[in-house]
């Protein structure tokens, strides 16, 4: 058997969550600091052996405000918990393109089973001779799920911050080795 290990190309991937704000609107942020290593049998990602990790001090709304408040105990609490990790149970290969990832994701310290969707873009050798696979990846918690408790009601009675948060990822990974066991 031979096993082959992937590692992000971070400058290739984006790792973003969005939440509806007072119901009306979606705020969009995401993690620029982060890493991810992929081990497969082959090349088969039904395989796959995931391991994520962002550095939870890096996460950008574009509104510097905001950022200090999701770093504070109201939200991720990033002094005790630096970390959003994520380590795979299994992955289904559904058809060529698409796979279901389930895994746990542990945030504040709370490990969840989830459960994401996977679509394969693709594995292609770039003009350097590296091979690259690329996956975009979609799934949603619920913050509450993870003690994420924060919640406001506006003046007019309406919700300021939605339970439910969707997860975006746009990843491109590099084949490192691969080794005959």
């Amino acid at each position: 058997m031979v096993t082959t290990k992937w590692a992000i190309d971070p400058a290739h991937s984006e790792i973003q969550f969005k939440v509806k704000h007072m119901m009306i609107s979606t705020v969009t942020g995401h993690f620029k600091q982060f890493n991810a290593t992929v081990e497969t049998e082959g090349d088969d990602f039904s395989t796959a052996k995931i391991n994520f990790s962002a550095d939870v001090k890096s996460i950008s709304t574009n509104n510097e405000q905001r950022d200090g408040h999701l770093n504070a105990s109201d939200f991720f609490e990033s002094e005790s918990h630096p970390q959003l990790i994520f380590v795979s149970d299994s992955m289904e290969k559904l058809n060529d393109e698409n796979y279901r990832l389930i895994g746990t994701l542990t945030m504040r310290g709370v490990s969840k089973a989830i459960t994401l969707e996977v679509e394969l873009g693709g594995i292609m050798v770039d003009p350097y001779g590296n091979t690259r696979a690329g996956f975009s990846i979609a799934g949603k918690v619920n913050r509450k799920d993870y003690g994420v408790n924060f919640s406001m009601i506006s003046e007019t009675g309406s919700i300021l911050l939605a339970e439910e948060v969707k997860i975006h990822v746009n990843a491109e990974f590099l084949k490192q080795v691969a080794v005959t066991a």
